[in-house]
């Protein structure tokens, strides 16, 4: 005969004898405390509210400009140097830890426009409104060489530049695209496609022969070194100011576009954006990825600095100060716990990448309650209280109402299109997700 388990449940493990008692509760089997759930969620809320509590990311302002900081550049070998070029033509290496200057140099006549460092950081290049791409040489030490090493004149103002990530290889945008051997003095070979001018370019750090480039008539240009003619180019509604790779996929790339939204696109389909960051309220004018690959930051004419995920159209984190202005050029660290940027008042500011995270060494104990803090947020982050806390953030005024204005028209917007479809034949008025509506076209 077949065995046959039935549930057998004793009523004196459920029922009151008589209504006076108190009702009895049932007790897990387990070892866990039958209030281990409570008390985790205490435990969870206590977190997020000492989180924003210690939440203090400004770390200092390096002062010593004299105008406008246009350009930052990371040097590839220490992570104590950073190059800053101005608009009125001065480049000056900082040493972030002493938050000192250890060079100054007038090293172009109007804007400098480009900085890119050498993969051995013995020297650097630097382009500027005097039509002039300059190498300069630098030391451990932050030294700059008084004059500069090799002077190469164009044709053009060359608005970008950056260097190959291997080889001895530059890339400059202006007019037309060029690349440039450091030994020849003549660009190596150049790319156009029908555009007044390319105003940014950024060689791929995976697969380094590629290029991004974002031109005036709002397209964003893909380029082969290993070929005669640009690959793809796709043209957005308005013009996008500066493009990132991701340096952990060597097919996804974030662009900064002037109407206050990031678009993260792959690639091998530019039909549409993989992802649509749409915190900002003005033109967002620099981006820059973490060496992670899974966050990067922004910057833009709004005065914020912003950190996104790259799977999430909302950011993280939104830094800013009152005295602080439009922000040109944002940098993340290549040891990815600090973030760099540069905005109109002439001022370099060092920010946290992680606000709450405690600077220095750790204690045992104190790394391990930081684990058990950060496992218990993300099992308790979903919960309204938590997640309220988790993301609240104070902005300025200007901010506040610019994104409960931007809301308002969204929603107004949906309603309207929503009325014409429900009013329509059927068909006539199809859906457009709003990813699309961003794109006008791609060219192949």
């Amino acid at each position: 005969m077949p065995k046959i388990k039935v549930l057998c449940r004793n009523p004196d493990d459920y029922l009151r004898e008589t209504k006076n008692d108190i009702h009895k509760v049932p007790r897990s089997s387990s070892a866990q405390h039958p209030f281990k759930e409570q008390r985790e969620y205490v435990r969870t809320l206590n977190a997020v509210k000492l989180e924003r509590t210690f939440a203090k990311p400004f770390l200092g302002a390096l002062d010593g400009h004299r105008d406008g900081v246009n350009v930052l550049c990371k040097h590839p070998t220490s992570l104590a140097l950073l190059l800053s070029g101005a608009c009125d033509g001065e480049i000056i290496c900082w040493n972030l830890p002493r938050q000192t200057s250890t060079a100054k140099v007038q090293a172009h006549e109007g804007f400098v426009h480009g900085m890119a460092a050498h993969k051995s950081g013995q020297y650097f290049f630097s382009c500027g409104n005097d039509k002039t791409i300059k190498q300069w040489s630098i030391d451990a030490q932050g030294i700059i060489g008084g004059e500069p090493v090799n002077t190469l004149l164009g044709k053009c103002i060359y608005t970008s530049l950056d260097h190959h990530w291997k080889d001895d290889i530059f890339v400059t945008s202006g007019s037309r695209v060029d690349v440039w051997d450091e030994r020849r003095s003549e660009p190596l070979r150049s790319f156009s496609w029908g555009v007044e001018s390319v105003h940014h370019v950024k060689f791929n750090p995976v697969e380094t022969y590629l290029l991004g480039a974002a031109a005036h008539d709002r397209s964003i240009l893909l380029y082969d070194m290993r070929g005669s003619a640009p690959l793809r180019k796709v043209i957005l509604k308005l013009r996008t100011n500066a493009i990132s790779w991701n340096p952990m996929e060597a097919f996804t790339f974030t662009s900064a576009n002037e109407d206050g939204n990031l678009y993260t696109f792959d690639m091998r389909n530019l039909s549409m954006p993989l992802n649509m960051h749409i915190d900002h309220t003005a033109a967002v004018m620099d981006v820059d990825y973490s060496p992670t690959g899974r966050e990067f930051v922004s910057g833009g004419f709004d005065k914020m600095i912003r950190i996104f995920p790259v799977d999430k159209g909302h950011s993280r984190e939104v830094y800013h100060t009152k005295r602080m202005q439009r922000v040109g050029s944002v940098r993340w660290s290549r040891d990815s716990k600090y973030i760099i940027s540069a905005s109109d008042e002439m001022n370099i500011r060092m920010w946290k990448a992680v606000a709450w995270e405690k600077l220095g060494k750790l204690a045992p104990r104190e790394k391990a309650a930081m684990n058990y803090s950060e496992a218990l947020k993300k099992r308790y982050g979903a919960f309204p209280a938590i997640r309220r806390i988790q993301r609240h953030r104070h902005v300025p005024k200007h901010v506040f109402n610019a994104l409960k204005q931007q809301h308002e028209t969204q929603e107004a917007s949906k309603r309207r299109e929503e009325r014409k479809r429900a009013h329509s034949r059927q068909g006539s008025v199809p859906y457009v997700s709003v990813k699309k509506k961003q794109m006008v076209g791609e060219v192949e």
